[in-house]
């Protein structure tokens, strides 16, 4: 492995914002699961466009280029 690179869409959710919409709260999530915020895709990010990001970031730590790679 030459490269790794990861891509998270923009928008993040913390526990609080979620706890408005469902019968929970901060503390039984992180309580529970450890999580305290998800991030979640908005319009125009796809798996598509993360995983192409998440590609550009692990070729550049790789220091290749995309043609370099078989």
């Amino acid at each position: 492995i030459l490269g790794t690179g990861s891509a998270l869409p923009d928008r993040r959710v913390p526990n609080e914002e979620l706890a408005e919409t469902v019968d929970t709260s901060d503390e039984w999530i992180v309580a529970r699961t450890g999580i305290r915020f998800r991030h979640i895709a908005g319009e125009g990010e796809t798996t598509g466009t993360l995983a192409i990001a998440a590609a550009r970031k692990a070729l550049d730590a790789a220091n290749l280029a995309p043609d370099e790679v078989d």
